[in-house]
Parts: C-alpha cells; structure tokens; sequence
C-alpha cells in the first residue's frame, strides 16, 4: 500500500511540475507576444507550448522567435521547437503576389462566408504568407494581414515581382469605369477599374493607353481615365482643398464594413482612400489611424480643427474599461466632417445645423492632424508633405 501510495504521490507531482512548466512556456510566449506582435492584424505570432514542451504554431517574425527560444533558454525550462515560419514552404519561390481583378476583398478566414477585413486594388503588391485550398494568406502595402482567394491575385517569384514593379503603370483616376479588348469604348470589355487601380503601360494612342494585367491580359483604358502613374506621382500637392474635393467626390457610396474603395467602404476605409489617392498610405483602422499625426486641442470647442483633420469615436475610457475607438470622420470646415456611416455624408458638430449629429458629437473622443505631421504614415512621393 505504501508503494502505491508513493507512486500516486510521484504521480501528482510530476502532474503538478509538467502543469506548471506549461504555465511558465505559455507566460513568456505571451510576453514575447505582446513586445513583438501586439497587433495581431499586422504580424503573425501564433505560437502554443503543450504538456511535453512542444512549441507549435507559427510566425512570420524571426525575431520574436530567436527571442522566445533564448527567454526559454534562460529559464531553463525544457522545449521542443516545431513552430513554422512564413512565408510557408508550400508556397515555393512565389512568395510575391499582385491583384489582378478592381477590387479584391480580402477576409478574415479561409472562406467566402467569413468577415470582409479589408480590400485590395487591381496592381496592388502583396507578400503572400500561406495557403489553404483556394486560398492565400497575404500582408498588404499597409501590413493588413488576411485571405484573399486564388482569383483575386497573381503568384509571382522575386524575379518576376521586380519586373512587374519596374514598368511603366498607369494610375486609374476615374470613379469607376472600364477597360476593353480594343481601342473602343463600345467594345468588348475586359474588366471594370475604379480609381486607384494600377496597370502596366505597353503604349499609348491619341485616345488610349494599351496596358497589361498582373496575369498578363491585355486591354484599353480611356486616357480621360487614368494618367501615367509617375506623372500622376509627380503632379501630387497634398492639400486641405484637395482632400475635401476627393472626400466629396464620393459623397453617397454605400457602407461596406471592410470596404476601401468606391465599390463600398466603412469609416476607415473611407479615410484610407481619401489621403491614398492623394499620395498617402494610412493605417487600415480607426484604431490603428488614431495613432497618425498631431494630437489637435479640441478641449473648448473646434475652433482649432482644419480640413483634413481626422476625428475619432467611440467609448471613453472608464475605471472598468478602456477606451475604444470605433469611428473615424474627416473634418472639411464650416464645423461639418465627411464621414462613412450608412452611406458617405456630411454631419455637423452645430446644435443649430440640419446635419447635426447628436450621436457622433456625443462620443467623439480625439481629433488628429495628419497635414505637416505624417507620423504612422507611408508616403507614396517621399517629399509629399
């Protein structure tokens, strides 16, 4: 009896040590995880540690890897390492990917059914990460990182990458428009475009530029259309003028949660595609955006506000939650905003005006100035400020 009893204790011990241990693993993966990868829809650090000390999952930052392992060196606490990093192997040499179709949606999950996270643009680049059946796993120019479906993207290698990147492009400029097989706006048609697009110029005609697709069609786009894209770059002057004429040229588009284009967009989205095709790259969220620029006092009243201000909401911070910001809106003077909420509308901060928005007024939180003050932003002409 005593034997057995000892066993049972040997037992409960080593239960109670292997319990720990994995209590320990799974402190310092979450320490790690925190320092390198707080954002998880910019960076990929999934890692889990079970009873035996196997280390699963996988992570696209080698460094918050080698700094996991030496943490767990340094502990002392026994490991073994299987965690993947991506890129994945399955993927081979075509690790690079471009949009070929408008407007790519990109998802939450590996599914036609799951939350629409974000959007793409026809000829934009993508450093594509994994793969689950049909679908590809990809980080956009703003480090978003979702699926996208195998139609919405050509795989390419580094090689094959540069050189769609070094050619001549086109910058589509129109709302919304075409492109055909002929030099015929009656023609057969080979895709629809909206502003913001991106393809390469072969040559141009008195009325068309000849371009190509990521996936090597061929088409036609009206040059009252587009514009080559270095001069488009070239002509850039971001201004207080020119952000209010873009937000108003897409007054009434519907919302779209996930939408950043002018087939849809949601509040962020909207912002997003204001400052882009102004030459700015902004975060993808309201809660990511809200990090950009020059905090604006706005403690009395707006008075201090300009055109192009960013103005945030959501829920104040309290002694039992944080704050949380949810919204996001772009001040165009007058003391209205623009903004995507059910559809893109002007509402005003004015007891007094018809637009008045109680709502927004009520939960505004911050506002940001982005105009002489591009911090968290990437610039598409490095001089543009």
């Amino acid at each position: 009896m005593k034997a057995i009893a000892l066993l049972c204790m040997l037992i409960l011990e080593t239960g109670v040590a292997i319990a720990q241990s994995q209590t320990t693993m799974q402190t310092i993966i979450e320490d790690v995880r925190r320092q390198y990868a707080p954002d998880r829809r910019v960076a990929i650090f999934q890692v889990e540690a079970d009873a035996q000390g196997t280390l699963t999952g996988k992570t696209n930052l080698p460094e918050a890897k080698t700094a996991l392992l030496e943490k767990l060196k340094k502990q002392g606490t026994p490991y073994s390492d299987s965690i993947q990093s991506v890129p994945a192997a399955v993927l081979g040499e075509q690790i690079y990917g471009v949009v070929t179709i408008s407007v790519a949606n990109i998802r939450s999950q590996p599914r036609d059914a799951a939350e629409l996270a974000t959007q793409a643009l026809l000829g934009m680049p993508l450093q594509v990460l994994d793969k689950d059946r049909g679908w590809y796993l990809v980080q956009t120019p703003d480090h978003y990182i979702a699926w996208v479906d195998w139609g919405g993207l050509q795989r390419m290698t580094q090689t094959e990458f540069e050189a769609w990147e070094a050619a001549d492009k086109i910058m589509v400029l129109a709302p919304y428009t075409f492109s055909y097989e002929k030099p015929d706006a009656q023609g057969q048609t080979v895709s629809d475009l909206v502003a913001g697009d991106q393809l390469n110029l072969l040559e141009e005609s008195a009325e068309f530029y000849h371009v190509q697709y990521p996936d090597g069609r061929n088409a036609y786009v009206a040059k009252t259309d587009a514009r080559p894209y270095k001069k488009w770059l070239e002509s850039l002057v971001i201004s207080e003028e020119k952000l209010v004429n873009t937000a108003k040229r897409m007054m009434g588009l519907p919302y779209l949660w996930g939408g950043t284009s002018y087939k849809g967009v949601d509040c962020s989205g909207f912002t997003k595609t204001i400052y882009y095709l102004n030459g700015w790259v902004l975060p993808r969220d309201a809660s990511q955006q809200v990090n950009t620029g020059e905090l604006i006092d706005t403690a009395d009243d707006f008075s201090n506000l300009r055109p192009g201000d960013l103005l945030f909401f959501g829920t104040k911070a309290s002694e039992q939650t944080n704050e949380k910001v949810t919204h996001v809106g772009m001040w165009i003077g007058n003391e209205e905003f623009i903004h995507a909420s059910g559809k893109v509308r002007i509402s005003s901060m004015n007891a007094e005006a018809p637009n008045y928005d109680e709502y927004e007024k009520g939960r505004f939180l911050r506002a940001k100035r982005l105009l002489g003050n591009a911090q968290g932003v990437q610039r598409l002409k490095p001089e543009l400020n």
